[in-house]
């Protein structure tokens, strides 16, 4: 569900945190307009806009873990975790966890990935969200999906600052709801 249609529309935040939003042609290859966050990040007043929509969100659903998607979630779940005193779980890609992990793979357009979280990180029935900047395909969240519900945690939901506009219908992500806050910018600019 986008945030416009669950009680923001009209909401400036939402136009400020789109217009930081950078759009880049051609990134990482020809054909993509790469949505660019870091130009949000630069934005203090945006970026807190993009934090505080979220904490409104999920202050009062006793979230217990908010777990970061390698490496853009890592931009929003740490501060959505402490202002809802939650604790946060980074997913992390293969390689980049020190000691025991669990890992769960997954489907890109161009390939496999996998995402790992140490062994003991969540515990079972603690209540999840999981964060990325940006939901596509689905991929990726339904690979962090399927490694906290492995551990027997319940996913409440999945968050995301961007959401492409075939997600727009699908409000859930593997029977799990899906929150969206802004579409991306310059899709019709490319031929």
């Amino acid at each position: 569900m986008f945030a416009a249609e669950n009680g923001l529309k009209g909401d400036p935040r939402l136009e400020a945190i789109s217009a930081a939003i950078r759009v880049v042609p051609n990134f990482p290859k020809k054909g993509i307009m790469f949505q660019d966050i870091t130009t949000l990040l630069l934005d203090h007043k945006a970026f807190k806009h993009t934090i505080d929509i979220f904490v409104d969100r999920y202050k009062d659903m006793h979230i217990s873990v908010v777990a970061g998607v390698e490496a853009r979630g890592f931009m929003f779940g740490p501060s959505i975790a402490l202002a809802i005193g939650a604790k946060f779980i980074p997913l992390r890609k293969p390689g980049k966890l020190p000691g025991k992990v669990i890992s769960e793979s997954y489907e890109l357009e161009y390939g496999h990935d996998r995402l790992e979280m140490h062994v003991g990180a969540v515990e079972p029935r603690e209540r999840v969200i999981i964060i990325d900047d940006l939901v596509a395909t689905g991929g990726t969240l339904s690979a962090a999906i399927s490694l906290m519900e492995s551990q027997g945690a319940e996913v409440v939901e999945c968050a995301c600052v961007i959401g492409l506009p075939e997600v727009k219908g699908q409000h859930k992500l593997k029977g799990k709801p899906l929150y969206v806050l802004v579409e991306p910018s310059g899709l019709d600019e490319l031929c």
